[in-house]
């Protein structure tokens, strides 16, 4: 395969995987925003029971449920800053945010933390740099190695 081919395929993979993520990032947010408008239903809709001190509790359970949703909608906002930084048309030396990693355990891809995804029958972990993993990971070069749950890793590739 030609340098330039290398190039397109390495570029498409890495498109592959910020879609991806973001497909994660949309799913997320649709569904926060499912629990929000639900709660916001409930508790419009609810109506003063004889029973005050329950219509209260329930009230104050729905305004927590809500403020958990709340905490949720501003993580997933982050992640959704966090993959905007992420760049896709550049080739790195050194492991920094959107580099590919090929180790010898696992492939890895600093963005945001999604789980493992598949590209082009390739599977690929997409890791945020603040976790235990990104943290060794980062700056690191070909051929480095680092040490992560006892297991020896040697960085074969940097995208």
């Amino acid at each position: 395969m030609n340098r330039i081919s290398k190039k397109v395929d390495q570029q498409q993979v890495k498109s592959c995987l910020k879609q991806k993520c973001q497909d994660y990032i949309d799913e997320r947010l649709l569904r926060i925003k499912g629990t929000i408008s639900d709660i916001q239903e409930s508790l419009t809709s609810e109506t003063k029971s004889t029973a005050g001190d329950k219509h209260e509790t329930g009230r104050a359970m729905l305004q927590l449920e809500r403020e958990k949703a709340g905490a949720q909608l501003a993580e997933v906002e982050k992640l959704q800053t966090a993959l905007h930084k992420v760049e896709t048309s550049k080739k790195y030396n050194t492991a920094v945010l959107g580099s590919i990693v090929r180790c010898t355990t696992a492939n890895y891809y600093i963005s945001i933390s999604a789980g493992a995804i598949i590209c082009n029958s390739e599977t690929f972990f997409a890791i945020a740099p603040n976790t235990p993993i990104g943290k060794l990971i980062l700056g690191k070069k070909q051929k480095d190695v680092i040490h992560f749950n006892g297991k020896e890793i040697v960085i074969e590739e940097i995208l």
